[in-house]
């Protein structure tokens, strides 16, 4: 079986099987990924494969500079991405935006 290229937690799932979230911020270790990418995705907590995702668009953003929309691609808040972003990435403002689709 061939490995994972993008794993995301479990609780995002069930958006992304959905269309409902659209978009990953990741920090600068996830930033060589460029439209057009075809990657396997799997659950963070046991790196099994849910699905497959194109990559559609890559671009960079702050903590300061995210807006309503990129909430609406994450199917949260803006004030809930905030949030989900600075535990994940605790004390990090620069992010790498990654649209894609559901393959």
């Amino acid at each position: 079986m061939a490995p994972n290229d993008i794993t995301f937690f479990q609780r995002f799932q069930e958006d992304i099987l959905a269309g409902r979230k659209t978009i990953t911020l990741r920090d600068a270790s996830e930033s060589h990924f460029k439209a057009g990418d075809v990657l396997r995705v799997g659950r963070f907590e046991d790196d099994g494969y849910f699905c497959t995702i194109r990559v559609t668009a890559t671009s960079q953003v702050t903590m300061d500079t995210l807006t309503q929309q990129h909430a609406q691609q994450e199917n949260m808040t803006l004030t809930e991405l905030k949030s989900v972003i600075a535990e994940i990435y605790p004390g990090q403002q620069q992010f790498y935006v990654i649209e894609f689709e559901r393959i």
